[in-house]
Parts: structure tokens; C-alpha cells; sequence
């Protein structure tokens, strides 16, 4: 139970990092650019580590993602339960892709966060999204191979120094 303890405390940290990220200023037309990375993390840590990202905590970061942002009470809880389990449903395969084809299914995740984040947008009334609003996929697929290399770099490391410990 040991290792567990310390990849959920990585977690935890990444999280909360995440939505630090998310809160960081941008002029408006760079803001929609802005990579989900609540959900780079979430994918990373439900491929890599799904016994610490489930679908509940998805629920609950997506809940404090709503809180913090401002944003529609549940819309990025939502979003980020249905991501998660697109990334759980397909996880066997997605693991053992090489990283640019990783990236690219990664894409389609955060493309299909965009189209509910639009349409969420549009049942609750909001007005039409910029055109900008669409690079947000595009640049989460570039982010993410660097995303994958650090928490997967942080998260060897400490199990290697956990394995010493033991010794």
C-alpha cells in the first residue's frame, strides 16, 4: 500500500498545480488558447496510475475546477468525468501507442472536451465562442508529450526511491 500512498500524494500535487495553471492571468484572446491542463493530468494519471484517477475524483477536481474558475456549476465536472472515462475505456491500447501517437489520441479527447464545452455553452445560453477558442486541442497535443515526460519522470523516480528505502 505504500507505493499507492506516494503517487496519490504526486496526484494530488499535479492537481493542484493544474488548476493553479489555470488560474494564471491572460489577455482574453490568449486565455481560450490555454491548455486544459486539469485534464493532461487526469488523462496522464487514469493511463498510468487508474487506481488514483477514477471517475469520482475527476467528479470532484471538476467540481473545484467550476469553483475556482467561476465557471457553470458541473460543466467541468462533466467534462473531465467523461474524458476520464474515454481515457479508462481505452487505456490497454493507449498505454503501449508511442508518444506522438498518444498525442494524437490525446487530441481527440480534448477535441471532444471542446465540442461539450461548446455545446454546454450553448444550451446555457452564452454566445458563441471565438474562433481561437478551437486551438485550445491542438495545443494540448503539443503540450502533452512534454506532460507525460515530466509526471512520468517524477513518478519513477519516487517509486525508485521508495525501492531503495525498502532495501
Amino acid at each position: 500500500m505504500r507505493p499507492l500512498r506516494g503517487t496519490y500524494r504526486m496526484f494530488l500535487a499535479a492537481v493542484a498545480c493544474a488548476l493553479l495553471f489555470a488560474l494564471l492571468p491572460l489577455p482574453t484572446s490568449l486565455a481560450v488558447m490555454k491548455p486544459m491542463l486539469l485534464a493532461l493530468v487526469l488523462a496522464y494519471f487514469a493511463l498510468e496510475a487508474p487506481e488514483v484517477a477514477g471517475l469520482g475524483h475527476a467528479f470532484l477536481f471538476g467540481l473545484a475546477a467550476d469553483v475556482l474558475y467561476g465557471g457553470l456549476l458541473g460543466e467541468h465536472a462533466l467534462r473531465m468525468v467523461i474524458l476520464v472515462y474515454l481515457t479508462l475505456r481505452f487505456r490497454h491500447r493507449l498505454r503501449f501507442f508511442p508518444i506522438w501517437q498518444q498525442a494524437g489520441a490525446v487530441f481527440a479527447l480534448l477535441l471532444n472536451d471542446r465540442v461539450l464545452d461548446l455545446w454546454i455553452r450553448l444550451l446555457s445560453g452564452s454566445a458563441w465562442p471565438p474562433l481561437l477558442f478551437w486551438l485550445s486541442p491542438p495545443i494540448g497535443m503539443a503540450v502533452w508529450p512534454w506532460v507525460f515526460l515530466l509526471l512520468d519522470g517524477l513518478r519513477l523516480r519516487r517509486r525508485q526511491q521508495q525501492r531503495e528505502r525498502a532495501n
